[in-house]
């Protein structure tokens, strides 16, 4: 799969530029007291980071959609769907990749954008109370899976480039977060989950659960 956005991603560019020239500027003014500037500069790079990854080609694998750690995995239900489901959460701190992958192949049906507050996205009810944007991906076999990126304590704005109609391949980009969150996975009830909490994972290329071989219709 191409890459789009190598390295650093494309949302961080002019934050990026910011903390450099500020640098710079306070370098060129004070010498060593623009050591702060530096480490914020290098700071807001690595958060921007975006690396490729590769994409495990397991059939029916989940992929996780984000960098983080596991924090949910459960049965529960679907508030989007009004499902019974099985959820997996993943929780970004700062220090995580926070560019957004889908987990499956598959067609966005629905988007839902819910405001909210801005509670500690490792909490359980961030999932309920905090801003949120969620995607319905219906797969070419008919499982539905609910994705959705959740605002957390610091992180103000969440970023979806694409709506309802739009195909989604395992591990393309689809969103971004600023600046620490979380994602929910809902999935069919009969998945069988492969990650449990407190698990470190990878977007794209850690697997998360495994979808059924012939899931019921929609």
């Amino acid at each position: 799969m191409s890459y789009p956005h190598p390295i650093i991603a494309r949302e961080g560019w002019p934050f990026l530029a910011l903390a450099v020239a500020v640098a710079v500027i306070v370098t060129a003014l004070a010498a060593w007291w623009s050591l702060p500037f530096w480490l914020a500069a290098l700071f807001v790079l690595q958060f921007f980071r975006d690396p490729p990854r590769p994409v495990p080609a397991e059939a029916g694998a989940v992929l996780s959609p984000a960098d983080g750690r596991i924090v949910a995995v459960g049965r529960t239900r679907d508030p989007y769907l009004n499902r019974e489901a099985l959820k997996i959460s993943v929780f970004m701190n700062v220090f995580n990749v926070h560019s957004n992958r889908s987990p499956v192949d598959g067609e966005v049906r629905y988007a839902w954008y819910n405001p909210g507050s801005f509670l500690n996205a490792a909490l359980d009810k961030a999932s309920e109370q905090n801003e949120r944007n969620a995607l319905l991906i219906v797969t070419a076999s008919g499982a539905q899976i609910t994705c959705v990126q959740v605002a957390g304590l610091i992180a103000r704005r969440i970023l979806c480039y694409v709506k309802t109609g739009d195909r989604l391949s395992r591990g393309q980009r689809y969103g971004f977060i600023r600046f620490g969150s979380r994602v929910d996975l809902y999935l069919p009830p009969d998945a069988r989950p492969r990650a449990v909490v407190g698990d470190v994972v990878h977007a794209t290329s850690s697997v998360l659960a495994e979808l059924p071989q012939s899931p019921a219709q929609p």
